[in-house]
């Protein structure tokens, strides 16, 4: 039966009503919020948006650091039949954020008082919008068209008597395929566009989580993700509203920064079973816990590498592993040690992470693995609300992106189209209820992208034997070769990347060239911490050509004679390298808000130092480019 999200609050508040549902941390401690106090709250902010005007299909944006109020927003929002438009906190006012507003026909803007600033800069071109409804007090008195949440809660609480019988009258008359959110891609283009999806493509998704996440009513997530992605939506707490369990949200601050440092705290002060998380968070994790072993002298550096390196032996890829008793017992005692204190910083009780968001690299999967805290890497899209595929505790493979949830086809296609046979590479291609009803006033791409049902989705990958998808990249951004053979690079990217200390961030590069180049931001606080070992420094040629040949190195342990021989085709590793002297950032528009790299950004901008990797002497690393730029 296709439900609504209205639908599937009002069955979890009947069954688990007086359970706790939301958590947040506003003072020195984390305070609940029961089922049946969470739907108190949405019939008042939606009584107190009725009074404001608010109208079946409405747009109603929310830009906002994850709260309980931004849970509560959106369920208000879709019981009166209107759209949540969801904005990322990282967006600016100049372009991205005014377009979203402009181009969603956004009415009515739910703030918090930290991202209030982008709103009053932009608010003279927005003559469509009704209302500014701020979450927390701002600095200065409110503006024009601003109102404070408090009051819109207490006018509605005050009106409710009356109000009650017409939010019951449009919450009964909202369809499944009536749109509940307009999700805008921050995607690797520059053409963000709006995903429509509907309350039944969040309802099925949450279904087909279901029938792969082990989740019971006692089990709590942390979100330390943003909300405004539907990854959020679905992993982060309508999944858990199905299951009855509970969802908290990270301590908000003055500034990002703020809220970041406020995660180890929170992990450690909420002890939640499960967090989601990205490749980039994974990234941060595993470097704080490894500065704390570092921390504690060499002799326990190195019984913690070698904890890794018989942990990593013994699990192999997790479906596969060892039956050795000796090393059994062995591991036992290195968790004992070592692990159980290192799963202690996360609280004591973390079963598992969830991992989306984009390609994790295996190498941080296994470490994740033999730390006793399981990475279990998933593959979806925003434009199938997103979950497609996830490992999950009693059925994964490392290094895949998991089981394919139920009630959902896939088939594999070449470029034209057609079905590729089991194990072949092609575009995924996937049909089910969790497909986008299409992108706002954009039917040419919704064309392109949706052809009788099935969405293509742009990603490359294959089945195996056993029914595990393995993504490996985009299907169209693919390293072309001269002679036109096709390899996706981020499988080497991210491996370089996360093998090499000195190497921070990578694009390859290949478009019908004589050879594969690579565009790499160094990790310079590495280098100089070599260099100063080795009594070297960048003030100096030498140390600058140290620091360059030392990059080569990572690069040729990946070829013949190599401790990484064999990982990657020879061909598709880097034969020149240009050195960026400015990582790639959000500030300056080559990362998006999900953190993934936007290559077509990148090339364009180095459009030249590409050019260059072509010409004579490029192969050298030690250029006169990369000297100046390191």
């Amino acid at each position: 039966m296709k439900t609504t999200i209205i639908e599937l609050l009002n069955k979890s508040v009947e069954k688990f009503s007086e359970k706790t549902f939301l958590w947040e941390k506003t003072g020195n401690t984390f305070e609940p919020l029961t089922y049946q106090q969470t739907k108190e709250q949405v019939y008042r902010l939606a009584s107190g948006l009725l009074n404001l005007g608010v109208k079946k299909d409405d747009k109603i944006a929310i830009l906002a650091e994850g709260c309980n109020n931004w849970i509560i927003g959106e369920l208000a929002i879709v019981h009166l039949g209107a759209v949540n438009v969801p904005l990322s906190i990282k967006l600016e006012e100049t372009g991205d954020l005014l377009f979203r507003l402009q181009h969603s026909d956004t009415k009515f803007i739910i703030v918090s008082g930290t991202q209030l600033r982008k709103i009053r800069a932009i608010i003279n071109y927005l003559p469509q919008i009704k209302a500014v409804i701020v979450f927390d007090k701002p600095e200065n008195e409110l503006e024009s068209k601003e109102i404070s949440f408090d009051k819109v809660m207490t006018d509605g609480e005050n009106s409710l008597y009356k109000n009650r019988q017409e939010i019951e009258k449009i919450a009964v008359s909202v369809a499944p395929d009536d749109i509940a959110n307009i999700s805008y891609t921050s995607g690797t283009t520059a053409d963000p566009k709006g995903i429509m999806l509907s309350h039944r493509n969040y309802t099925a998704n949450v279904e087909q989580a279901m029938s792969l996440m082990k989740i019971t009513n006692d089990d709590s997530n942390l979100i330390i993700i943003p909300l405004d992605h539907c990854f959020g939506h679905v992993a982060g707490f309508y999944s858990f509203m199905a299951f009855g369990a509970n969802v908290a949200t990270v301590q908000r601050g003055k500034t990002p920064a703020e809220a970041l440092k406020n995660i180890p705290k929170n992990i450690k002060e909420f002890r939640p079973t499960v967090i989601m998380s990205v490749p980039a968070l994974a990234k941060n994790f595993r470097k704080n816990i490894e500065s704390n072993i570092k921390e504690k002298g060499e002799f326990t550096v190195k019984l913690f590498n070698s904890a890794l390196k018989t942990s990593y032996k013994f699990n192999r890829e997790g479906y596969n592993k060892s039956k050795n008793p000796f090393t059994k017992i062995l591991l036992k005692i290195y968790d004992k040690i070592l692990f159980s204190k290192v799963r202690e910083a996360f609280g004591g009780r973390l079963k598992f992470f969830i991992g989306g968001g984009a390609l994790l690299d295996i190498e941080l999967q296994r470490f994740f693995y033999a730390i006793g805290i399981p990475m279990l890497q998933g593959y979806g899209l925003s434009e199938a609300t997103p979950i497609i595929s996830a490992n999950s505790l009693d059925r994964h493979k490392l290094g895949s992106s998991g089981f394919l949830v139920e009630n959902l086809e896939l088939k594999i296609c070449d470029a034209d189209g057609k079905e590729l046979p089991l194990g072949q590479s092609g575009e995924i291609v996937v049909l089910g209820e969790n497909v986008m009803l299409g992108y706002w006033k954009n039917e040419k791409a919704t064309a392109e992208t949706i052809k009788d049902g099935w969405l293509y989705t742009g990603d490359m990958g294959y089945m195996d034997k056993d029914g595990f998808l393995y993504v490996v990249g985009r299907f169209k951004s693919l390293l072309i070769a001269s002679d036109g053979e096709k390899y996706s690079p981020e499988g080497i990217e991210e491996s370089l990347c996360d093998c090499s200390p000195y190497i921070d961030q990578m694009i390859l590069y290949n478009n019908q060239s004589p050879y594969t180049a690579a565009l790499i931001v160094p990790d310079k606080d590495q280098l100089k911490s070599y260099l100063k070992k080795h009594g070297l420094s960048f003030e100096t040629q030498e140390g600058k050509i140290t620091a360059l040949k030392l990059i080569q190195s990572e690069i040729d342990a990946y070829k013949k004679g190599g401790s990484h021989t064999g990982e990657y085709p020879e061909r598709w590793l880097p034969a020149a390298v240009a050195i960026i002297a400015e990582p790639f950032t959000e500030q300056n528009g080559l990362v998006n808000s999900t953190m993934k790299i936007v290559r077509s950004k990148v090339e364009q901008r180095y459009a030249d130092r590409i050019s260059a990797l072509y010409e004579q002497g490029a192969k050298d690393i030690c250029n006169k480019q990369n000297l100046e730029n390191i």
